[in-house]
Order: structure tokens, then sequence, then C-alpha cells
């Protein structure tokens, strides 16, 4: 249980708090994947060269990008200005996110020796800054802002593989070719996962999501063998607190219904499958989140309201909905038509009864 004053027991009304919970509400809430920076010119004035990384290490300016897509298009959650590597990096395994490359690996994880590279996170030295960003934010917000971690697999690609991948062949072959060491790694990463999770709730985020951005790379059966496990573990050492716990990826529509089965309390929709189908296969016992194609904010607007209102339909008011992205902002997005779908979908997304 958290403690009397933690930002969750004030903001437990908030519509976003209650479209996790699939409870009715007043309006549909929205809020975008990747929506701290990016397209914000704002963000831009702000952020400065270099790596993502040397950015999160001020709390000061990381807490200031978190808020600026909530003042500018007056969403309904913030998320955290983070990165899934962090942990990883904090902990000295030797990892820098290369502007437009990603994630970059100096030496990838080969064998059982690397497993001592990933040593326990220790939040309140090695995360300190992540954890006084969201103390900056907690003072500032009035609404949730929403923690977050790699998934293990995601994470793991991005270790063994060096880099963002297309094909995921190296992660593919240590899973396959050694499943004894694979399993290891990903208990160390849920490990890390869950550590850091826990630091950030207790410091005032109101919900998390776990980003398993990748693996829709993987067949289910595997997923189910090797991935599965590790991320319902996440979820279960989550459970306690009672925040809403969500479940994201791409490309993951053969994968929803244990997405939900892993322990999620909302999954995330991209764009390739419609809400009531994909509500249709996690057996309507989750919220869902999404799914406009980030692609549509490029085209123009009567063509980005239609796509916004297909998406509303499909869900049918349904209360267990939040409004996103199928996957994050592009950088190329024009701000102010973020701002017409936030408003579209306050204005005409309904809400229908829920498990009041």
């Amino acid at each position: 249980m958290l403690p009397s004053d933690h930002p969750i027991h004030k903001l437990a009304d908030s519509d976003y708090l209650r479209a996790c919970r699939s409870e009715t509400h007043d309006r549909v809430p929205v809020w975008f994947q990747r929506q701290a920076g990016r397209s914000l010119p704002e963000y831009h004035a702000i952020r400065g060269p270099g790596s993502i990384l040397q950015t999160l290490r001020n709390p000061e300016i990381s807490a200031e990008i978190t808020l600026q897509p909530v003042r500018r298009y007056g969403v309904d959650a913030a998320i955290l200005y983070s990165d899934i590597v962090v942990p990883a990096e904090c902990i000295g395994f030797g990892v820098d996110v290369v502007p437009g490359v990603g994630p970059v690996i100096e030496a990838p994880f080969r064998s059982a020796s690397d497993l001592e590279r990933l040593r326990p996170l220790d939040p309140d030295n090695d995360t300190a800054h992540v954890l006084k960003t969201i103390e900056i934010l907690v003072r500032e917000l009035t609404i949730p802002l929403i923690g977050f971690a790699g998934a293990p697999f995601t994470l793991a690609s991005y270790l063994i593989e060096g880099r963002p991948s297309r094909d995921y062949a190296n992660t593919k072959a240590l899973m396959l070719n050694d499943p004894g060491l694979w399993h290891q790694l990903m208990e160390r990463l849920s490990d890390l996962a869950i550590v850091s999770i826990r630091s950030q709730v207790l410091a005032g985020a109101c919900a998390v999501q776990l980003f398993d951005s990748w693996a829709g790379a993987l067949a289910p059966a595997d997923y189910r063998e090797f991935v599965l496990p590790h991320s319902s573990r996440v979820f279960a050492e989550l459970e306690d607190f009672g925040v809403p716990r969500a479940h994201f990826g791409v490309g993951t529509g053969e994968l929803l219904s244990m997405f939900a089965e892993a322990g999620a309390d909302v999954v995330g929709v991209d764009w390739r499958i419609p809400l009531d189908e994909a509500r249709r296969r996690t057996g309507g016992e989750v919220a869902l989140q999404g799914n406009l194609d980030p692609a549509v904010c490029l085209a123009e607007w009567p063509n980005v309201s239609e796509h916004v209102r297909r998406v509303l339909a499909a869900n049918d008011g349904h209360p267990g909905h939040i409004f996103n992205l199928g996957h994050g902002v592009l950088p190329a997005t024009d701000p102010a038509i973020l701002e017409q779908v936030v408003a579209l979908v306050h204005e005409e997304g309904s809400v229908g009864a829920g498990d009041d």
C-alpha cells in the first residue's frame, strides 16, 4: 500500500486513472507516447545537443520537458521524460543513446560472463536524478504521472544486438541456442525493471507502463515460453502498489491475449488492429490504450479527424479506453494537429457504463 500522501489518492478520480480501471468517468482521456519532446519547438529550444542521457541527468530540465506537452496539449496524463535504457546505463553496462540511431551498446551481451555486468540497481544512488525529476513533477502536476521501464525482452534485444535491429537475429539465436543463459539474462533485466519502477512509484508516479516495444518480432509460442514468464513477474511484483499497470508493444496483435494474461490492467494497441477486435482478443478484462497511427497525424486535419473518430467508434463508448497513438509521436508532427486531436477526443469521446 502506498502512503496516504501519495498523489494517486488525490488524483484517484481523474479521468485517466478511472479509465485504467474501466470505471465511469467524464470524458475519454488522452495522452501521447513520446509526447515529451520530439515535435515540440520548446523541447528543441531546451534540449540541447548530444545524447538524451546527458539531458536526463538534469532533473530541472527533465521535469520541464515532461511538463511542456501537458501545458500545450491539455493531455490527461504526463509521462516521465526518460528512456528505457537508463537503468542499464546507470549501472555501467556501457550504453549510450546516439542521436539519429538510438541505443548503442559499447560491448554487446554475448556470454554468461556478461551477466556480471548487470549488477542490481540502487535507485537512491544510481538513478537519483530520475527520482529528483519525479519529486519536482509531483509538486507541479495536477494530473497523474506515468512512470515506466523497458520490458526484459526489448531491453535484452538492445543489449544483445548492440543497437536497434530489424530482424533481432542475435537475440533470437541466443534465446533458442542457450535457453538457460537467456532466462538468466531475463531475470536480471526483470530485476532492473522491478526496482526501477517501484522507485518511481514510491517517488510519486501514479501509473506505470512496461515498454515491450519489439515483442511483436516473436512468434506467439516463443513469446509464451521465453518472455511471458518474465513480464508476468514484473507485473506481479508491482501488484501490491495498486497503481494501474500498462503493457505496450508494436505489431503485437497476435500477442494481445498474452499481454493481458501477463497481469496488465491496460494493454496498448497499435493501429494494425481495431479496438473492438483487440477487446475481443483480450477477453474484455483489461482497459485498452490506443490506437491512432502516428503517421496519420502528418496528414491534413480533415483526414486526421476522420481517423480519430474511427478509433472512438471502434471503442463504442467502453469506459476502459485511453486514447493514444499506436506508437510514439513522429518528429515531423505539427503540434497544432495534436492539440486538435485532444480537443476532438475530449469533445466527442463518449463513455458508457463501467464496473462501478
